[in-house]
């Protein structure tokens, strides 16, 4: 019993001794700096509280039209099926089907008391019908007063019987990876929810358009939270929540938003006008590779290689060539090839900018007074419905392996492409070719090849052919879908025989 005394006392004895090693540890860690308690806000909660009320949930309708009745099956009377089939066949007074209402929900956010509310352009395309339900439980019914599909925002209006809670933009660009963000929004249908994080990126380009900036947030946004908030520690809108990278539909922490120097001047714009003034250069440009920089005699990459110039745009009238490279636009300096369309779609139209380029390794400054980018989208619409009406849409040319035709109306009605997409249409395409191999396939639409715009089939031939006199392996295409989703593939062309 003495020995089991004593061991029982020995090991009381090991156990103080270990708990106060791990009391002193705690201690000495507690005192060095940057130690865990301080990693991070002790609570949002006031925050949270004080920004809620300003968050709204955006339920849409969209109607979708009736068709012709499908032939009702014959059943016995008193068949178990009978009262799905009525169900099911139900017709109203002319034969057609019921319409259907589709409902899908999105995030948005109140800018001002008297009723402007912010969100993305997809959570309210093709909606018949736009409810803003806020955080009270009361709804209002809301109208478009502009939108910007390029940017993928929205500015919508109410009419409050007495003041909106609103909150206000910041300024993004103070925003440094680290720094802490909380998001509030609607995932999936839920209601009102907050999540914090941090500012995992900035800058970022995931190819969904040519004013790709987005900030990336590891707070968690999941369906439903598109159109809302993205909020700094001092209760600004930094971001508009817009697009995640997920497998499975849910956040895996990689969340994307429009930084508010972004989004905030087009608002202004939409807020002015109902729709987006930009800027218009009317180049189509490439990137500075290591070889180019070093084959023009530039110290590093840096700026925008001319690939081709628009006949009709502000810049041919200046005198800009392909094979320029553009240094400076404005007195800014062009760092990268996809900083120049952002600088231009932010500055006036009709405004005198001064633009250094190298030209043969030589510097000059050119005057171009800028245009407008949706009239010069306009003007290219125009050259295609031109040539269609000119008889080229019996043109068919077979090239790799497709079958290409003019973009007439009635292939545009037939595939449902969208009236932003411009280009060569792909009616065909041989599974056995190379084009194919690389996803190519019938109903896409190629808007350039080696970055120069092509609009009639000779077009894509002809630039082909030019590749393959120059000696390259494979030519360089960029394909839309019907939606205007686009994406580069390159597509061996083989030698020239």
């Amino acid at each position: 019993m003495i020995r089991r005394g004593n061991n029982g006392m020995k090991t009381r004895a090991v156990n103080m001794v270990a708990a106060f090693g791990f009391v002193l540890a705690a201690v000495l860690m507690s005192a060095q700096p940057g130690a865990a308690r301080s990693t991070g806000p002790a609570s949002v909660a006031d925050l949270a509280e004080g920004l809620i009320d300003a968050v709204v949930n955006i339920s849409t309708t969209q109607k979708l039209k009736g068709h012709k009745p499908v032939p009702r099956p014959k059943l016995p009377k008193g068949s178990p099926f009978e009262k799905f089939f009525d169900e099911f066949f139900k017709q109203d007074k002319n034969g057609q089907k019921r319409q259907r209402k589709v409902r899908s929900l999105g995030s948005g956010f109140v800018i001002d008391p008297a009723g402007i509310v912010i969100t993305n352009n997809h959570v309210i395309k093709n909606a018949d019908e736009i409810t803003i339900n806020f955080n009270d439980g009361s709804k209002l019914k809301a109208e478009i007063v502009g939108r910007d599909p390029k940017i993928d925002i929205a500015v919508l209006k109410v009419k409050p019987k007495s003041p909106l809670k609103a909150v206000k933009f910041g300024t993004s660009k103070t925003m440094r990876v680290g720094d802490w963000v909380m998001a509030i929004g609607n995932p999936f249908g839920l209601g009102g929810t907050v999540t914090v994080g941090i500012v995992s990126a900035r800058n970022r380009n995931i190819n969904s358009g040519p004013y790709d900036d987005y900030i990336q947030t590891d707070a968690a946004i999941n369906k439903g939270n598109s159109g809302g908030p993205l909020f700094n520690m001092a209760g600004e809108v930094i971001g508009i929540n817009t697009a995640i990278i997920s497998p499975s539909g849910g956040s895996i922490g990689i969340g994307f938003s429009v930084p508010s120097d972004t989004a905030s001047p087009v608002v202004a714009q939409l807020l002015k006008y109902g729709e987006t003034r930009r800027g218009w250069l009317g180049v189509r440009i490439q990137t500075v590779t290591d070889e180019i920089a070093e084959s023009l005699g530039l110290d590093k990459p840096r700026g925008a290689l001319v690939a081709g110039v628009n006949p009709d745009g502000p810049a041919a009238k200046a005198g800009v060539q392909p094979g320029d490279v553009i240094l400076k636009f404005d007195g800014a300096e062009v760092k990268r090839m996809r900083d120049l369309p952002k600088m231009v779609a932010r500055s006036d139209i009709g405004k005198e900018v001064k633009v250094e380029i190298l030209r043969k390794g030589e510097k000059v400054v050119l005057a171009v007074n800028l245009g407008r980018l949706e009239d010069g989208e306009k003007l290219a619409k125009a050259k295609t419905k031109a040539m269609s009406d000119n008889g080229e849409k019996a043109e068919v040319t077979q090239v790799l392996g497709m079958s290409l035709s003019v973009l007439t109306d009635a292939l545009r009605e037939e595939y449902k492409v969208s009236e932003k997409v411009t280009g060569v249409m792909i009616v065909d395409v041989d599974q056995s070719g190379v084009a194919f191999e690389k996803g190519v396939r019938k109903g896409q639409v190629i808007v350039e090849v080696n970055q120069e715009e092509v609009l009639k089939p000779s077009d894509v031939k002809r630039k082909i052919e030019a590749s393959r006199e120059k000696g390259r392996k494979s030519v360089l295409l960029l394909l839309s879908d019907k939606l205007g989703e686009r994406r580069f593939i390159a597509v061996r062309i083989g030698k020239k025989k």
